[in-house]
């Protein structure tokens, strides 16, 4: 993947992004697309009406004309206005409730990319960058969306290039010189914008990290898991000065910002007193020679005021829609983000049933800048059935190994087979079903207990299923204290009635959702870090019954928990150092029985306060 921190030119051109936004505004809003196509000659028949009316007026008045006949000519037009201005407003009101669905639909869009998203690369700060980019695009500054303003800002470019057109062949009449200069002169000022623009788009990186700290500050300053650490050690101070220094630097980010706008604002401020002034100049050196009419006086003197407007707001179009192009950039790249998808020749539902055979194969792994492998040149066997612990130090590349074998991460080089068959035949999604993890980080969210075993919701819970693998991974005693039961939601923020787990309470709840999904392979990657002794025991206890007809894989740090399985892994500088029962492994006086060795010793009786008796 580049790097996408360091691009320089868009993504994608604006004419691209305007094309891809009518596209999918077709596609999942087709009314607010019309609804805005048909703002646009109801708005140039307004704005003719403008600079018509005044001069309509004058005309009958000069005419000498009836009062009933000036007041038809006039109620006609008035009245052809005033019916336009309600169809478009209308227009306009409808189209912001299609506009927000349109919005909804396109932040799922966004989530959907986040949830398939491949693992691998989504773990990538330039990835979670370009994330947080892609849906401040979605989100609305003083009323206005940067996602949604990519077809509004060109309907209003064409919108406005047609009144430019309109008025332009009215002020021709004058001089075809006049309209060329009140053409030129916004140049400037839209030159301006577009370095304004420009600056902003290459600076996009550092400001978008700056705020994702600052954001990250705020948010575990706030967060009730970290309220006793805060106190107690003190660290409200230490947040506060971070929170300080951060707020500062962009501070001083904003201030560069504004400081180039004001004078983006002096410099049209200019223009428009040279541009106006001289057209003016023009104009009542005609009327004063009797060149032209009182009327058209009128007609052309409303014209050049509209006609600079105009010609402004075409500028002011056309630069909003670039800045705005650089935010739909910025989503399209993140949905455009590769899924990195097996071929799909594999199915998963030829593997549930039976406990399969795992084969690494000459596999290596190495992240990305890093200087050598993580996993180097690494080849064994699960066999079917069986119970594999896989024990190293902290960097020997065990979670790394897990993450490969679930499908999570792609090897550099080498292959992973199940039962003879490329993990890469399998679409993900499918290779995922043959997989039951159980990782160190614990993540849960405020579902009710029944819903985070089972993943799912509604009528397609078992919650008697769930309820027995809670019990079976030791929560039945907790179980049967809540009120609710099974039912009984979790997080108090958000649940008056909800329950907080304790970490070993939660890691046992994860064990269970293992459990209750019944893949073939059982992955349990630190399962007991959490569990007091007891507990831990406890689970080493039913550990044989929840691998009964399945691959396990069963990784820890602490190597009297391996001695129930079948065969012991002992991964060191990524590669497998050594490899036998816990018996055999002591016998040989290796790594891994020195590493024992260091552990057992604080349980011995004859080991008292660092020295052997």
């Amino acid at each position: 993947m580049k790097n996408l921190t360091d691009k320089k030119k868009p993504y994608r051109s604006a004419a691209g992004n305007a094309l891809w936004s009518f596209q999918n505004m077709l596609r999942d809003a087709p009314q607010s697309f019309w609804l805005m196509a048909a703002g646009i000659p109801l708005s140039v028949f307004l704005a003719w009406t403008e600079i018509r009316l005044p001069a309509l007026v004058v005309s009958e008045v000069v005419e000498k004309q009836s009062f009933w006949r000036a007041a038809a000519a006039v109620g006609i037009l008035l009245g052809a206005a005033f019916a336009a201005t309600a169809l478009r407003d209308f227009c306009q009101n409808v189209r912001s409730a299609y506009l927000s669905r349109y919005r909804f639909k396109q932040y799922v869009a966004l989530q959907r990319k986040s949830m398939r998203c491949f693992y691998q690369e989504y773990e990538k700060k330039a990835t979670r960058d370009l994330h947080d980019r892609a849906q401040a695009a979605l989100w609305s500054y003083e009323g206005r969306v940067k996602l949604l303003e990519m077809p509004g800002q060109s309907m209003a470019l064409l919108q406005n290039a047609l009144c430019y057109l309109l008025f332009g062949t009215v002020i021709s009449f004058v001089s075809p010189w006049l309209v060329l200069l009140l053409t030129a002169a916004p140049a400037i000022n839209w030159l301006c914008v577009r370095a304004y623009n420009r600056y902003e788009y290459r600076t996009r990186a550092a400001r978008s990290d700056l705020s994702r700290r600052l954001n990250y500050t705020a948010e575990k300053s706030g967060d009730f898991a970290a309220a006793k650490d805060i106190r107690v050690y003190g660290m409200a101070g230490w947040l506060k000065q971070i929170y300080r220094e951060l707020s500062d630097k962009n501070a001083a980010w904003q201030k560069r910002l504004s400081g180039r706008q004001f004078l983006i604002r002096l410099a049209d401020l200019g223009v428009i007193l040279l541009r106006d002034g001289a057209a003016y100049a023009v104009l009542l050196q005609m009327a004063l020679g009797g060149e032209i009419t009182v009327d058209q006086f009128v007609l052309y003197f409303a014209a050049i005021s509209s006609f600079a407007t105009y010609v402004g707001n075409i500028m002011t179009a056309w630069n909003e829609m670039q800045a705005a192009s650089l935010a739909v950039c910025d989503f399209r790249e993140y949905l455009d983000l590769p899924d990195c998808d097996g071929n799909g020749a594999a199915h998963a539902e030829d593997f549930l049933g039976k406990a399969p055979e795992i084969i690494f194969d000459h596999v290596s792994f190495c992240y990305d800048g890093a200087e050598k492998n993580t996993l180097d040149d690494i080849s064994f066997t699960f066999r079917p059935g069986e119970r594999v612990a896989l024990v190293g130090a902290n960097g020997a590349g065990k979670t790394t190994l897990v993450k490969l074998l679930c499908g999570l991460y792609q090897p550099t080089a080498g292959e992973i087979r199940i039962d003879g068959i490329p993990a890469g035949d399998f679409l993900r999604d499918d290779y995922y079903r043959l997989f039951s993890p159980v990782f160190q980080d614990v993540q849960t969210a405020f579902f009710s207990l029944a819903e985070t075993v089972a993943g799912d919701f509604g009528e397609r819970v078992d919650k008697s299923r769930a309820e027995a693998c809670m019990r079976k991974a030791g929560l039945g005693r907790k179980l049967d204290l809540l009120p609710h039961g099974i039912d009984t939601c979790l997080d108090k923020q958000i649940n008056k009635e909800g329950t907080e787990l304790s970490g070993g309470e939660a890691q046992k709840l994860m064990m269970a959702r293992a459990l209750y999904k019944d893949a073939p392979v059982l992955v349990l990657d630190e399962p007991t870090a959490a569990l007091d002794p007891i507990a831990e025991n406890e689970i080493y206890l039913q550990y044989r019954d929840m691998t009964e007809g399945k691959t396990s894989l069963f990784i820890s740090h602490r190597l009297a928990s391996t001695s129930f399985c079948d065969r012991i892994l002992f991964l060191q500088n990524g590669k497998i150092a050594e490899e036998g029962t816990h018996e055999t492994l002591l016998a040989q006086g290796g790594e891994y029985a020195k590493l024992y060795e260091i552990q057992s010793c604080w349980y011995r009786e004859d080991y008292r306060g660092g020295v052997q008796k």
